[in-house]
């Protein structure tokens, strides 16, 4: 049986970090860090996928809040986070500690809400996170209506009862995006600062966080347990933090970081942008099998039969819609505050734009979404005129027709 260390490995591998990204500056914030957490009433949404699940570990494992609540679709990965906490002494899990299987956009999450509430953190994970998801107008709008549209109808929901700190995850995409789900997450940033000056908005533009759900490193993992080939883009780099860095991060932007900023970490092009064909070759040397590069995934598929040469895996230049070769965590235009924080830093010139305009970009494209004749061009048109940094990549090829 092969045995893998996850963990050991993206130190090793892909962060090149023996210890957290967020370990100095959690150590210089500590007293006002526990002043903010401790005895807090804690809801996180989206809270059993990757980074929501490692922030709820954080702030169990960190801090003692007085209640945490989290709420996801995947009833499933609720249950497998509920595990986790159960089975490790490293949590103080408080004694009000509820999870729930609901949609954030349903009128039951708005019931919940008001019944479980008020809370002193609320965090907001809930989100549409793969570039495939633009293949067609059904998945464009699921998109646009999870990363956007319920990410204001939550923010109308704490109007009523403003916590101390909401904190809602961005994507580095979402820096001159190039795809609709970047441009959707653009979107989800100036709809939130709307209401920057109502209430306490922070959120976070960071890196692929290796091996997290859903992704190609994890993909391969499980690739290689169904004993089938691997696919690999060649030329695309990207940031890595940890799934515990992704937690941490996300956590001390909730309660450390100014209503209206954008965190990021502060991570090096030239040593921290890893090609995932790197990636691929070491965790396959790592785990004693050894690399066999092939051409298509046909030949991948039958080089399964022998693996004397090591195990498949096929490398392509990426061609698909919206599809960036690397990523960066804020624009030339942007003001940037490196100062505050070690390893953090923060973009603080958000635009601000007045609720009503936010309403009327959504009307649009609902009223688009809505007409029996609309296609994928008509969406991306909306999105260019409203966010003029979105320079969407179209070349009509979608990552679901890989393997």
């Amino acid at each position: 049986m092969l045995t893998f260390d996850i963990e050991q490995f993206i130190g090793k591998h892909v962060t090149h970090r023996e210890e957290s990204l967020l370990k100095a500056d959690y150590l210089r914030h500590a007293d006002t860090l526990h002043e903010r957490i401790d005895g807090k009433r804690i809801l996180v949404i989206g809270g059993a996928g990757t980074i929501g699940s490692n922030y709820v570990k954080a702030a169990l494992r960190h801090f003692k809040p007085a209640a945490m609540v989290v709420v996801d679709i995947d009833e499933n990965a609720l249950t497998e986070l509920t595990r986790d906490l159960r089975a490790s002494s490293d949590y103080t899990i408080p004694e009000e500690y509820i999870t729930e299987p609901i949609d954030l956009g349903s009128d039951l999450f708005a019931r919940f809400f008001k019944k479980a509430g008020p809370f002193d953190i609320v965090a907001n994970f809930a989100a549409r996170k793969h570039v495939r998801a633009e293949r067609d107008l059904f998945s464009i709008e699921a998109m646009c209506e999870t990363n956007a549209f319920m990410a204001k109808k939550l923010l109308d929901l704490l109007i009523e009862n403003p916590p101390e700190a909401f904190f809602c995850v961005s994507t580095d995409k979402a820096a001159n995006p190039v795809n609709i789900m970047g441009a959707t997450k653009k979107l989800m940033e100036e709809t939130i600062m709307a209401y920057a000056k109502r209430l306490p908005i922070k959120t976070a533009r960071f890196a692929n966080v290796a091996f997290s759900n859903g992704s190609l490193p994890l993909g391969w993992l499980n690739r290689i347990a169904k004993k089938q080939p691997l696919s690999c883009p060649l030329g695309i780099r990207r940031y890595f933090v940890s799934p515990v860095e992704s937690g941490e991060l996300c956590l001390f932007a909730s309660v450390m970081a100014n209503s209206g900023d954008i965190v990021y970490p502060k991570l090096s092009p030239e040593t921290d942008m890893i090609p995932f064909d790197i990636i691929v070759k070491a965790m396959l040397d790592e785990m004693g099998l050894g690399c066999h590069p092939c051409a298509s995934s046909t030949e991948a598929k039958v080089a399964m039969e022998n693996l004397t040469a090591g195990y498949p895996c096929e490398f392509f230049e990426s061609n698909t819609s919206g599809e960036k070769t690397f990523e960066e965590f804020f624009t030339d235009s942007d003001s940037k505050d490196e100062d505050r924080f070690i390893n953090l830093g923060i973009v603080n010139n958000t635009t601000t734009r007045p609720i009503d305009e936010i309403e009327s970009i959504f009307t649009r494209l609902r009223d688009t979404f809505n007409r029996g004749d609309a296609t994928k061009a008509d969406i991306v048109a909306i999105l260019k005129n409203y966010l003029p940094d979105f320079h969407h990549i179209e070349t009509g090829k979608s990552l679901d027709t890989r393997m």
